[in-house]
């Protein structure tokens, strides 16, 4: 059975996640890449730019398809758009800091906190919820393109959960594994099994790393 491989990217920095301390970002804050992403996105076009991908995805929100499209700018491609690639709803808490959710919000972060695969963000998603409507698409993407390598674009929470799920982990478990703007993920499905191969990949960064 031919392998398809998937290289999964985190956007670039936006002005939010460069804050120190960052502030949350769901779907509501539609940031487009600060200057720094902007030069992660670059890095990561002259990282990829001698592969081959038969399609590009990305989600809607302007960070990652603003990534998606400087990487793409390398291979003559048009960027397809999908929906359930968009970030999770942090309802509520979005455009907050964590300080000020543990201060506004104590009980409703000390859920979040112990389990976020069943207790969301206040008013918008849990990451159980969010496994349930991203990992079915990565799992059709690699089966469309059976023997073909693709790259999607998407987001932190939408990433790990699905990045979780073939280590093994579940929901509840996805914030042990952590992201980087522009880190690069590559998994492999041989038609039988779906493996990750290498988890948020940063060399090529250098100090375009974000803090």
């Amino acid at each position: 059975m031919p392998v398809t491989t998937l290289f999964l990217l985190r956007h670039g920095a936006t002005a939010a996640n460069l804050e120190q301390p960052y502030r949350l970002q769901g779907r509501r804050l539609d940031n487009p890449l600060d200057p720094i992403g902007i030069h992660q996105a670059e890095k990561t076009r002259d990282l990829l730019a001698s592969r081959h991908f038969s399609s590009i995805y990305s989600s809607p929100l302007k960070r990652a398809l603003q990534t998606a499209s400087i990487v793409a700018s390398s291979h003559g491609q048009t960027v397809q758009v999908i929906e359930a690639l968009t970030e999770c709803d942090v309802g509520r808490w979005e455009g907050l800091t964590k300080k000020s959710i543990r201060q506004q919000f104590p009980r409703e972060y000390h859920l979040f906190s112990e389990d976020p695969g069943k207790h969301g963000y206040l008013g918008g998603e849990n990451f159980s919820e969010v496994a349930a409507r991203s990992t079915p698409i990565f799992n059709e993407l690699l089966a469309r393109h059976a023997g073909d390598s693709i790259l999607a674009v998407s987001h932190h929470v939408v990433n790990r959960v699905y990045l979780a799920g073939l280590l093994g982990l579940p929901p509840s478990e996805a914030k042990r594994i952590s992201l980087d703007n522009c880190g690069v993920s590559v998994v492999t499905h041989d038609g039988k099994s779906t493996r990750l191969m290498t988890l948020n990949a940063t060399l090529h960064l250098g100090n375009a790393l974000a803090a």
